[in-house]
């Protein structure tokens, strides 16, 4: 049984740092490409940032470039987002998600998706 399980989420300021956390188990990891998706309220499902199999290639969308750090332990089936200096409009429900494509940043490719964990940044 796949399951991808986020952890990490919270209220923070705005300016604050938050690190994600998502475990995965029921698949082989490493042979995954791996992304956070977020959405907030209101808004469609958009991609955040994504990493390929063995780590080496990263993609960021533009406005997260900077500030968050995606990253991946396959020895502990686990990826990561470090979020720095949170902003406002990353207030979003975060979603870790898995796919066997080498396409990073196609969401349709992702087909492993974790429950979400809510991120809030206040201002």
């Amino acid at each position: 049984q796949v399951q991808l399980v986020e952890s990490g989420g919270g209220l923070v300021q705005a300016g604050g740092p938050l690190r994600l956390s998502c475990a995965a188990s029921g698949f082989t990891f490493s042979s995954y490409t791996m992304a956070w998706f977020r959405q907030a309220p209101g808004k469609e499902r958009e991609f955040v940032v994504g990493i390929s199999r063995s780590g080496e290639n990263k993609f960021y969308r533009n406005s997260v470039k900077g500030r968050f750090t995606i990253s991946r332990d396959n020895a502990k089936n686990t990826v990561y987002l470090q979020m720095n200096s949170l902003k406002p409009e990353d207030t979003a429900v975060y979603y870790c998600a898995g796919s066997s494509s080498w396409n990073i940043v196609l969401q349709r490719e992702y087909h492993y998706w974790g429950q979400g964990t809510q991120v809030t940044v206040s201002s």
